[in-house]
């Protein structure tokens, strides 16, 4: 991202603060969630049901993270009511400042761009967007989704993942891997989706990610094995081969973040996937290091990651990939926990600018996870 173009985000986010627009037509984006109106929500969630309308709402409890989220409940008049329209909606958006400098790395196009042209070609467990929205300028964004936290069951760093929910896991992004390995559309309607390499290359040069990373290493000594610390100066440049792979390697759709916090559970052991804003093309043994290692506990990825890759690749390949040789998975595998790592350690120690991502007691258990990976794997020789 160029000095104007962050220069353009905070001088309109200025402009927004002062003016305090409202939302009332379905191609507003509101800049804060003070700017939602029962306009704005009529336009967007009753469109096509004539007579209906919100006609109240109240906002949830404040959440944010990397995006600012946040439970909305309606209420409707009795044509809404009559239309089954959803009680409860839960929108994610990129409202502050901070939060819109860190998703303009991709984020916010990203995520509107999965609802909007690629969900509803995917047989896979994964919200469906009531409404999605970007804008160029602000680089804000608002997604409303149905609310699934009455139907399903989140995860967290404390969920405990059984084999067959692993098997979930990689069933779904067999499918997805599969289904876009190529596509024709990365030169289409997709073109615009972040290749990993520039998203990731990007983080270094905006948001001094290389500094972030050393000093989230060495944050987290505590959890990180003795003899992977010991070699600490070799972890960044082990980062930067893993991701210089993805030049080299053939691309397809990748969620790009499938830390188990972004997971859910339908009913046990089916596992869907939300959280989209790290969609990019790249190679898919990217979300296949990611998920294995930050889901199970290190004893499990022992005994099962073997098995769980071959039982992946065939998931792959029935989805329209090639063949790929186990041999060739495990390599590419070992290579690419650094840069599921390189997300953790920088979540880890976040500049002044950054917004708070993900708390100690997320943060910390996912990197032990992934360092005890690449310290069993040997993986800083997997270049070699």
């Amino acid at each position: 991202m160029t000095v104007d173009i962050i220069q353009q985000i905070k001088d309109v986010h200025s402009r927004e603060a002062a003016e305090r627009p409202l939302a009332r037509l379905a191609s507003d984006i509101p800049s804060s969630y003070d700017a939602i109106t029962t306009e704005w929500l009529t336009a967007i969630l009753c469109k096509g049901i004539p007579e209906a309308k919100v006609t109240g709402f109240t906002l949830g409890a404040v959440d944010d993270g990397t995006s600012n989220r946040r439970h909305v409940r309606i209420e409707y008049n009795s044509a809404g009511k009559a239309a089954g329209l959803p009680p409860s909606i839960f929108c994610k958006a990129a409202q502050g400042l901070a939060n819109r400098l860190i998703l303009s790395n991709g984020g916010t196009l990203s995520e509107v761009t999965f609802y909007n042209l690629i969900r509803d070609k995917l047989n896979i467990d994964a919200p469906r967007a009531l409404h999605a929205a970007y804008d160029r300028e602000s680089l804000a964004s608002i997604i409303v989704l149905n609310d699934l936290s009455t139907e399903v069951e989140f995860c967290s760093e404390r969920t405990v993942v059984t084999k067959e929910m692993a098997q979930s896991q990689l069933s779904l992004l067999g499918k997805l891997h599969g289904t876009f390995y190529q596509s024709p559309r990365f030169e289409d309607d997709l073109s615009e989706v972040l290749t990993w390499q520039g998203r990731f290359r990007s983080l270094i040069a905006r948001h001094s990610m290389e500094e972030t990373c050393r000093n989230g290493f060495a944050a987290a000594e505590a959890v990180i094995p003795p003899r992977l610390f010991a070699k600490a100066d070799q972890v960044w440049d082990a980062t930067l081969k893993s991701i210089d792979r993805h030049d080299e390697l053939p691309a397809t759709l990748n969620h790009g973040d499938v830390h188990l916090k972004n997971w859910y559970i339908r009913q046990r052991p089916d596992m869907g996937l939300s959280d989209w804003q790290a969609l990019n093309r790249g190679h898919w043994s990217r979300d296949l290091a990611y998920v294995v290692a930050t889901s199970l506990s290190t004893e499990d990825r022992r005994n099962w990651e073997q098995e769980l890759i071959r039982f992946y690749l065939d998931c792959q390949l029935a989805a329209g990939a090639p063949p790929v040789s186990f041999d060739t998975a495990w390599t590419n595998y070992r290579q690419q926990l650094f840069g599921a790592l390189a997300f953790w350690t920088q979540t880890m120690a976040p500049t002044k600018n950054m917004p708070e991502m993900q708390p100690k007691e997320t943060t910390l258990p996912f990197i032990r996870r992934l360092a005890h990976a690449i310290d069993d794997l040997d993986s800083l020789s997997a270049f070699e």
